[in-house]
């Protein structure tokens, strides 16, 4: 853990992740107030997707040019683009230029390279640390994106309320360009490494023959895509059904912040456990965090489900990471963890799309209530699945 604290790009990423906290928010409010009358839940559904889907595009097109980087010019190579287009959204927005269509747009281009910076994060954290200490690693990673949901919707209900999204967009620009620096200072020092000899091709060939990876890919997928919908029916219900706040909203996102942050840290304590019971026990009880907030308009039960939704869900991304870089040879590494993104970021992305009409048809409860009962379904179903696998399969990751 030390050593991954002293290499510069670490911090970088701390304030990266406090910046898109801020846009956990920011984003979709901001579409709230700059859509027609009616059409809310839609245009919310497009910025958020906007916000990540067009990374699988940059996957899969961008792959001859981007898979012979290391980590860390990875990194800044995509905060870089993302500094650019969310700094230009910050200045349309502040000077009432902005308008849906170019919001979207603007979004979309700042998302193209984002599987591979968060490839470049991840491949960093198996080149600096041993197998039996990854899972703390990627815990320490995620950590930064559960914590920065604390603190950074907090701020960007404040800030909102006060001058509007447009400003907290700008702040998670500044955050994007702090981590450029570091990762560009750091990317000049090393020298470029030759592209790896494996094509494209390969990467798929790969993940198809490990059915352990394929298998949680495939789980992962689905259970993104039930999330999707949450995005945009939790800020339409409190705007539009419980009439409250940027801060109110802001709040939610916290509470489910301090959970995450909690679980994410806890992440080293599960490794002792068969990953694929811990992924069954976390799916469902998200899904079942999920029902206070679709079974009642009282906030409080809302909140705590949230909370309970976020310690469950913390350790996902660490314990499922670890078995991508235990599993995936180091030369191939930052490549299939971007291949890994361009499937499970648009499967988010497609239940965000979904979560728009969903909303515009059954409401903000409503479209809660049916993504959290379709999740706990689907960690049952898993939940069957492993059951039947032999033994050797449902070994401890430690």
């Amino acid at each position: 853990m030390r050593e991954l604290l002293r290499h510069p790009v670490v911090p970088g990423l701390l304030v990266s992740a406090l910046g898109d906290g801020m846009s956990l928010v920011a984003v979709a409010w901001l579409a709230v107030r700059i859509a027609p009358p009616g059409q809310a839940g839609v245009w919310t559904g497009l910025a958020v997707a906007a916000y990540a889907l067009p990374a699988s595009i940059g996957a899969a097109l961008l792959s001859r040019f981007m898979r012979g980087l290391r980590a860390a010019r990875l990194v800044a190579t995509d905060a870089t683009l993302r500094a650019i287009c969310l700094g230009t959204i910050s200045a349309l927005a502040i000077t009432d230029l902005l308008d849906p269509v170019g919001y979207v747009v603007l979004l979309a281009v700042s998302s193209l390279l984002h599987a591979w910076g968060s490839a470049g994060a991840y491949t960093l954290v198996a080149e600096l640390l041993p197998d039996e200490q990854r899972v703390a690693g990627n815990a320490l990673l995620s950590t930064f994106t559960q914590a920065s949901i604390v603190v950074g919707p907090a701020i960007a209900g404040l800030v909102a309320g006060l001058a509007g999204p447009g400003w907290v967009i700008g702040a998670d620009a500044l955050s994007f360009a702090v981590l450029a620096v570091a990762a560009w200072s750091v990317s000049r020092r090393a020298q470029q490494v030759a592209p790896p000899a494996e094509s494209a091709t390969g990467v798929w060939q790969l993940v198809r023959a490990r059915p352990r990876l394929l298998g949680l890919l495939v789980v992962t997928m689905i259970f993104f895509f039930l999330y999707g919908p949450v995005e945009v029916a939790l800020p339409v219900h409190v705007a539009t059904e419980l009439h409250g706040s940027a801060g109110l909203l802001g709040l939610y996102w916290t509470v489910f912040g301090v959970g995450a942050t909690v679980g994410a840290l806890g992440s080293g304590l599960l490794s002792r456990f068969p990953p694929a019971n811990v992924v069954v026990v976390i799916i469902v009880g998200w899904g079942a965090a999920l029902l206070p907030l679709g079974l009642t308009d009282a906030v409080l039960p809302g909140m705590l489900g949230l909370a309970f939704g976020g310690l469950i869900y913390g350790p996902y991304t660490a314990i499922s990471t670890a078995l991508f870089q235990r599993g995936t040879p180091p030369e191939a590494l930052s490549r299939v963890l971007a291949a890994r993104a361009a499937l499970t970021v648009p499967a988010t992305s497609v239940g965000t799309l979904l979560g728009g009409p969903m909303v515009a048809a059954l409401g903000g409860r409503t479209t809660l209530l049916l993504s959290g009962v379709c999740t706990v379904g689907l960690g049952l179903a898993v939940g069957l699945a492993v059951r039947h696998r032999s033994p050797a399969a449902k070994a401890p990751l430690g």
